[in-house]
């Protein structure tokens, strides 16, 4: 309940039902609905969104500078032609996003200001019973309203938009400046002027330190250890090229994406075959930026192999252009403690600082925050196997979006949302109203391996909520595949007969 008006409640709405309803009007909610309107006709659908407007992330961050670490013609769907820059800021990709609504008719099938407290399933009734609080802004109202639905389509992203991660660290509370995670940058921060660390060393303090280097009287990243970065122009050779010569923009779309699919596909093979090698490629293109006396060693040069955790784009080398002006400072070192002026590091350092920024990453929120139960019993979401991914053992008529880790997110949403389709128009012709993955009779002693291999891939934030996720198995109905490559292939041929479906 909003502190800033006197909200109050009302008695529930009359309970309303829908074929399917989508969780979240990001870019997975989006792209949910426009397949849903294409390739099942005649279906009724809902998009319930708890912010006041759609976008997700891009709605969420607003903290300087934000923009995409990965392409738009891959991070764009497949379905709408991207026409500009391939990194975008977050106005552009929501004016796209803006489009997809307009121009396909989703408006009337969002609802905004939506937070779903609870989803039931009952098998007597083979229904979704979704409890949500809405929040009539003009009113000033909480309104909590019921819907029931066939099938549940969870688009809300994987992390708590409410809350960033910010480690604890000793003496927090002594400093007396502004501390503020970039999450929930405030409107009201005036960094002008003044002394700024910003703790990390990911896509994100990537994008806003040289956001804020020019106005700032010293900006420092200061990273407990260094990060692998790619950096280029942001611009696009062959689009640009074909743009001259006058092509029309879905041929464009179409060619620069599967340009980029290939040239990403022989880069993350070639990281797993000969990482030394683009270990000193991804290097060299930093030093080049920096300049040869630059002390790559200490800044610059990660213990992991490539692609252990993901590699932002750095466009036009910004951040390492600020480095190199002298507005930017990368300290390399470990905290020890804060104080009322700064930060004291293990090494005796002391960083003065008016401002800190934990650029430290996201909680990990695999079902929103949402109170789930099967049958009167609370789903212990932890408890079941994934099926290719998308849907889990014990849990009906359910699907989850968790898209690419090494490649653009919404290639995997257009992916998923392409599977659900065509597994709710099999029902469909099955007379089915019920499907729940089951582990078969050879499947019963497959050993059960965590959500993704932590030697394969092992960022901060699946780290420390990898005890929260499903457990895979040793086949490929039983994975989550984190390679599109393969999967683009895979998933729609995927055999929804072979007996690890059970529909009713």
């Amino acid at each position: 309940m909003s502190e800033k008006a006197a909200l109050t409640n009302t008695a529930a709405d009359r309970i309303e039902h829908f074929d399917v309803v989508i969780v979240g009007a990001g870019i997975s909610g989006i792209g949910g609905a426009y397949h849903l309107g294409k390739q099942c006709p005649g279906i009724r659908f809902v998009v319930l969104e708890t912010q006041e407007s759609f976008g997700g992330t891009w709605l969420t961050h607003r903290f300087p500078g934000i923009r995409s670490d990965s392409d738009l013609y891959t991070f764009g769907y497949r379905f709408k032609p991207w026409t500009s820059a391939p990194i975008a800021t977050s106005s552009e990709i929501l004016k796209y996003l803006s489009e997809v609504i307009d121009d396909n008719d989703l408006g009337p099938h969002i609802r905004y200001g939506h937070r779903i407290d609870s989803a039931r399933w009952s098998s007597d009734k083979n229904l979704w019973t979704i409890d949500a609080t809405r929040t009539d802004v003009g009113e000033k109202v909480l309104i909590t309203t019921s819907i029931t639905t066939n099938f549940l389509w969870m688009c809300q992203g994987y992390y708590r938009h409410s809350q960033g991660y910010t480690p604890q660290w000793e003496g927090m509370e002594n400093f007396k400046g502004r501390m503020v995670h970039p999450q929930t940058w405030p409107d009201d921060l005036d960094y002008a002027g003044k002394r700024v660390v910003v703790i990390g060393s990911g896509a994100t303090a990537a994008t806003l330190i040289p956001a804020i280097a020019a106005d700032c009287e010293q900006a420092t990243m200061l990273q407990r250890s260094p990060t692998f970065f790619r950096t280029g122009r942001n611009a696009i050779e062959i689009a640009d090229e074909l743009r001259h010569l006058q092509i029309d923009e879905t041929w464009i779309h179409e060619i620069v994406r599967k340009k980029i699919l290939y040239d990403q596909s022989v880069f993350t093979r070639r990281s797993f075959t000969e990482p030394e090698i683009v270990r000193k490629e991804l290097l060299g293109a930093v030093r080049a930026c920096l300049g040869p006396d630059y002390d790559m060693e200490t800044h610059f040069t990660p213990r992991y192999r490539p692609w252990r955790q993901r590699i932002a784009f750095v466009p036009d080398g910004d951040l390492f252009q600020a480095i190199r002006s002298g507005k930017v400072a990368v300290v390399t070192d470990e905290i020890d403690q804060f104080t009322q002026t700064g930060i004291v590091l293990k090494s005796g350092k002391i960083l003065e600082a008016d401002i800190i920024v934990t650029a430290t990453g996201f909680n990990l929120n695999v079902l929103g925050d949402i109170d789930f139960v099967i049958d009167d019993k609370p789903l212990v979401f932890s408890d079941t196997v994934t099926y290719r991914g998308t849907l889990f053992t014990g849990v009906p008529n359910m699907a989850w979006v968790f898209g690419y880790l090494r490649a653009s997110w919404t290639l995997r949403a257009d992916l998923v949302g392409d599977f659900v389709c065509r597994l709710l128009n099999h029902m469909k012709e099955k007379g089915a109203t019920k499907v729940t993955p089951a582990l078969r009779a050879e499947d019963k002693d497959m050993p059960l391996l965590p959500w993704i291999d932590p030697e394969n891939f092992n960022p901060g934030y699946l780290m420390r909520g990898m005890h929260l996720l499903p457990k895979r198995g040793d086949k490929p109905e039983w994975q989550h595949s984190q390679d599109y490559w393969a999967e683009k292939d895979l998933l729609p041929e995927a055999d929804l007969d072979d007996g690890t479906l059970i529909f009713k």
